[in-house]
């Protein structure tokens, strides 16, 4: 059977680059993305990286094993953990959110999984799906230096117009999108320049999935909330 090697190219041991195999699983890490990188080291079907556990018990025989050392890389895994959760059903992963984020002290509510589906593809384990999700549920501060680029003076009225156009009416993610693009109309603005500094505002971040669709899921009071600091 070939041996697995650790990242330094040595024969891998309790005291030299091993971890608990909960440890795996507090980092965020699912079940069948460490069956499916385990069974690849050492072991092949063809070209195929990414399979289920059910796919691999069907494909699983001795033939395919290989003969050289397998070198252990926390890199790859995290990309074959990344597939696992983009493929993952939302209402599947947002216990595994609810957990993380519980340990934190943070309670969740039915627009978990919807979060979910928005975020997963940005995201390598259960632990960073869990820090976008915080921003819905805890206070955010974006931090000065990202306040100071993007929330400048020029923009300013746009931001207020723009609260005061989501402070009345439907709050869908429809009804978000055409205030937006009213915004930019009336103020001769790309999008870029007005959602940079909201996503800043309600996220803490400049990067965001679709702005839209973030802000519907934040709810009306918080995206005021945030906007009011201006």
């Amino acid at each position: 059977l070939p041996t697995v090697l650790n990242e330094q190219g040595e024969k891998m041991s309790k005291r030299n680059g091993a971890k608990p195999v909960t440890q795996y699983r507090d980092e965020g890490y699912l079940p069948d993305a460490m069956v499916n990188y385990l069974a690849r080291l050492g072991w092949s079907h063809g070209d195929d990286e990414i399979f289920s556990r059910a796919q691999f018990l069907l494909w699983f025989d001795l033939d395919h094993l290989g003969r050289s050392a397998a070198q252990f890389d926390e890199a790859k895994l995290r990309w074959v953990n990344a597939q696992h959760l983009k493929a993952m059903a939302d209402d599947a992963l947002a216990p595994l959110v609810a957990a993380q984020l519980a340990k934190r002290g943070v309670q969740v509510d039915e627009r978990l999984p919807a979060i979910c589906g928005l975020f997963k593809d940005r995201c390598d384990t259960v632990v960073a799906l869990a820090d976008w999700a915080l921003a819905f549920y805890a206070e955010v501060t974006p931090p000065a230096e990202v306040l100071a680029q993007h929330v400048t003076e020029p923009v300013k009225p746009a931001l207020a117009l723009l609260a005061a156009k989501l402070a009345t009416g439907d709050w869908s993610k429809e009804a978000v999108a055409a205030a937006l693009k009213q915004t930019l109309t009336e103020c001769g603005l790309k999008m870029p320049q007005l959602a940079m500094p909201l996503r800043v505002l309600v996220m803490g971040t400049p990067q965001t999935p679709s702005v839209d669709a973030v802000l519907a899921l934040q709810g009306r009071e918080k995206v005021l909330a945030a906007l009011q600091k201006v």
